[in-house]
């Protein structure tokens, strides 16, 4: 599980911060086709979307102010792991769950949520 956890500590914030350089076709292939989430602000969000906000940060990378701890994972079933951690940033704290398919062609994400907790 170690070098699971590992993994997916690797890859859950560029979902959020998307100033790597990766193009729209890596987060595509990166969430599952049905993906959606929960985002702090308890708002319901599709994989269009999100995918839409994604393009525009990496057309306008800015500097992140986060830490991510307390990083967790846990196997669901035998392809799906359910990957949990903290993210502070400069307004809140926040809890955060995602759902992860590992397939032959890489991770997927399934789901994400955020819920704040300062």
């Amino acid at each position: 599980m170690e070098s699971i956890l590992e993994e997916l500590t690797q890859l859950e914030p560029l979902i959020y911060a998307a100033n790597d350089g990766k193009t729209r076709a890596y987060f595509e292939n990166l969430l599952i086709a049905d993906f959606w989430e929960v985002g702090a602000s308890g708002k319901v969000y599709e994989r269009d979307f999100v995918l839409a906000t994604l393009a525009q940060r990496q057309e306008q990378p800015r500097e992140e102010l986060w830490r991510v701890f307390d990083c967790a994972v846990r196997q669901i079933e035998a392809e799906h792991f359910l990957f949990t951690y903290a993210l502070e940033q400069p307004t809140r704290i926040s809890r955060r769950a995602s759902l992860w398919k590992r397939t032959p062609e890489g991770w997927q994400l399934v789901y994400h949520q955020g819920t704040p907790v300062l």
